[in-house]
């Protein structure tokens, strides 16, 4: 069985927050509600206030660094050669219609710039703002080296096929950086029917070369999930925002089958890199699955491997 150091892991899917950006959701009634149904378990069934989040953070209950350093630490304590550090553009669909959550590029850029080679940026997209979601866009790409862009279309309230999201993967082809989405529910109470996997199908079908990641499972929707990955060369799924130990068995089945092992790749999603990769490396699977879903697929998917 492989140790936890043994495999130079990437972490396709982690936020600024990971490398000690400060940030406090619960204005927001969406992550309000969050806290009271989803993640009930970590704040106790009601939303934190500024203080006791802080002192939650400073208690060490929930995961993070509070800088690039000691994210790097971890880093080499555990076993991880790169994290992607990537924006996330949230729209609150029902409540106050506006931009709930974003990181700016210049702040992930900072942060980036710290990490010795070893984080890489990832921008995001505002399919209400196009023009100037492209630009900045470009921007992270060609002038802060950017390697992927990840984008949630749910929380907008739109598929990922609506026409809004096409200039997005038509940027992506052009600068020849993979694109990532949420889909499956959400978390937060918003539109999770839009995040059906199957929305993703059409998309890989007009755009062929463009590398595509399904990010956090699918779920529900397990078995559509693992259609698109396996059934569209360019199409490729991660297991973020779930805990490994609470995979389903369909997920798990996938991931170690030679249809899945492949197209499948491992995220934190800011759930903690010691407890995540712990929990992975426990699953009842094969050493060659372990390799490729905790490094090797990303590493293709991001084109590291072209270095």
């Amino acid at each position: 069985m492989a140790e936890l150091a043994d495999i130079k892991a990437v972490d396709i899917m982690n936020y600024p927050t990971e490398a000690g950006y400060e940030e406090y959701m619960f204005d927001w009634e969406e992550f309000k509600i969050m806290a009271r149904s989803t993640f009930k378990t970590q704040f106790g069934g009601q939303p934190p206030t500024r203080e006791q989040f802080k002192k939650i953070k400073e208690a060490g209950f929930m995961p993070g660094h509070n800088s690039v350093e000691e994210l790097l630490k971890t880093m080499d304590e555990i076993g991880f050669e790169y994290v992607v550090i990537t924006d996330v553009k949230m729209w609150s669909y029902y409540y106050h219609h506006q931009v709930m959550m974003e990181y700016p590029i210049d702040e992930i850029y900072k942060i980036i710039k710290k990490g010795k080679g070893r984080l890489i940026g990832g921008a995001s997209y505002n399919p209400f703002r196009i023009d100037e979601s492209l630009r900045e866009i470009e921007k992270a790409v060609k002038e802060y080296g950017f390697k992927y862009v990840y984008f949630h279309p749910i929380t907008f309230g739109l598929s990922p096929s609506d026409a809004k999201c096409y200039p997005l993967y038509a940027k992506c082809s052009e600068l020849g950086v993979p694109v990532g989405m949420q889909v499956g529910h959400s978390a937060e109470p918003l539109p999770s029917w839009v995040g059906h996997p199957m929305e993703v199908d059409k998309v890989a079908i007009d755009f062929p070369s463009l590398k595509i990641n399904l990010s956090h499972t699918g779920y529900p929707w397990v078995d559509e999930w693992c259609s698109m990955i396996f059934r569209h060369p360019n199409v490729y799924g991660d297991i973020s925002a779930y805990n490994p130990r609470n995979l389903t068995q369909e997920t798990v089945r996938f991931m170690n089958s030679s249809r899945g092992r492949e197209k499948v790749m491992f995220g934190s999603n800011s759930y903690g890199l010691k407890l995540t990769k712990e929990q992975f490396l426990a699953l009842d699977i094969r050493d060659e699955t372990k390799q490729r879903v905790l490094r090797d697929n990303a590493m293709e998917f991001l084109g590291l491997n072209k270095k």
